[in-house]
């Protein structure tokens, strides 16, 4: 299947994103959305029929999409992109023209890769201003859920406050193209700062 986008992490290759087939993946979407990583995907009890029913109904939604995430070639994460005026937080927040919501959700893995999950939200969200009309990205993650608040801060969102939705108490939070691009050049100042210390250290030196 086609990709519709590519970014190339400077430390770990290639990402990209090709449309979600709910048939076809659904049972390797099934491993991801069931384990004990993904809690707060909600898809706990469901067997794979039900997820690939979940994904027929995003599929033939005017206002959702999913996408599968490859890391060099290979499946790796999952991404939602929705229009919160219509999905999601309708009526629970003030939408402005230009907002885009997302979920992303990383495969769960074995031996952890350093950057790996930073990597991917900021695959994501590249692919999200990617588009012009794009303007600000809206997340509602549950308020429990401090890894993602985390990571979320890391690539330029600013929380707006709680909210209550129908199935979890959520977390508002929004970042703009500006808070984004900033977000990503202080991250590269960051690693290019390391590598010239790295650089001039003198051996025997105290790290």
């Amino acid at each position: 299947m086609t990709t519709v986008f590519t970014r190339v992490d400077e430390r770990l290759g290639e990402f990209a994103l090709r449309p979600l087939d709910p048939d076809a993946d659904a049972a390797l979407l099934h491993g991801w959305v069931t384990h004990p990583k993904a809690a707060f995907w909600l898809m706990q009890d469901a067997d794979e029929a039900q997820v690939a029913e979940e994904y027929r109904r995003i599929a033939g939604h005017p206002h959702h999409d999913a996408y599968l995430g490859l890391w060099r070639g290979s499946p790796a994460f999952l991404a939602e992109r929705y229009d919160p005026a219509h999905v999601e937080l309708v009526g629970l927040y003030d939408h402005q023209p230009g907002d885009v919501g997302m979920h992303f959700l990383c495969a769960p893995g074995g031996t952890p890769v350093h950057g790996f999950t930073r990597a991917v939200i900021g695959t994501v969200m590249a692919w999200l201003f990617d588009d012009p009309t794009a303007r600000r990205v809206v997340v509602e993650p549950d308020v429990r859920n401090t890894a993602v608040h985390a990571l979320n801060a890391a690539v330029g969102f600013t929380v707006v406050g709680p909210i209550a939705k129908p199935e979890k108490d959520a977390l508002l939070s929004v970042c703009t193209r500006a808070q984004f691009q900033a977000a990503a050049d202080g991250a590269a100042a960051d690693r290019t700062a390391a590598t010239d210390g790295a650089a001039t250290r003198t051996e025997g030196a105290p790290a």
